[in-house]
């Protein structure tokens, strides 16, 4: 992909993230985020899948591209899906049993991701059906678009269901987690840094 066509998706995803926000939170952060400069794309890096990737992805691009809101995004997601890094997070707590191999992430727009950046962070998470992603924190804030079925909680709310296309927002150094029921969550997540 080339650099002009890798800044074209980080301003679509940022686009339709903007328009599914709901917390004004959401939309002051990524409204910061569209006026960041891009980066220059580094060379290329070498793409990786995971198992979960090659069994589960499709069917949840698949399930979300039905779905008017994100369909842009996700054919553009489709379109990037052959250079992707995808590696597994760390086990954290409240991970489910054989978390690692039931999920991976993939950084498009980051540190190690397809476009190298600090200041802003955008990326893809995967889970396998029946899996719950470790309770986790960091200090940037950040704002999920979910793409496809899937529970998520941030802080001491109890566990809450977007939708897909819907949009939340988690306060910096909030702990918050996500699951999957009986079909892959797949959801695109915006940091900034």
């Amino acid at each position: 992909m080339t650099a002009i066509a890798l800044t074209s998706f980080v301003e679509l995803a940022l686009r339709i993230t903007v328009t599914r926000a709901q917390d004004p939170r959401s939309r002051a952060m990524l409204v910061a985020m569209q006026g960041a400069r891009p980066a220059q794309a580094h060379g290329p890096i070498a793409a990786r899948t995971a198992p979960v990737v090659d069994r589960y992805l499709a069917p949840a691009l698949a399930r979300a591209g039905g779905t008017a809101a994100v369909a842009p995004l996700i054919e553009a997601i489709g379109t990037l899906v052959p250079q992707l890094c995808w590696r597994p997070r760390a086990d954290g707590p409240n991970a489910s049993e054989g978390f690692s191999a039931a999920h991976a992430n993939a950084m498009i727009a980051g540190p190690g991701g397809l476009q190298d950046r600090q200041d802003i962070w955008i990326g893809l998470s995967l889970l396998a059906p029946e899996t719950r992603y470790p309770d986790h924190a960091h200090s940037p804030e950040e704002t999920y678009l979910t793409l496809s079925p899937g529970e998520f909680r941030v802080g001491s709310v109890d566990w809450f269901t977007p939708g897909i296309g819907g949009s939340f927002y988690v306060p910096p150094a909030e702990t918050h987690a996500m699951k999957s029921g009986d079909t892959p969550l797949l959801a695109l997540w915006a940091l900034r840094a």
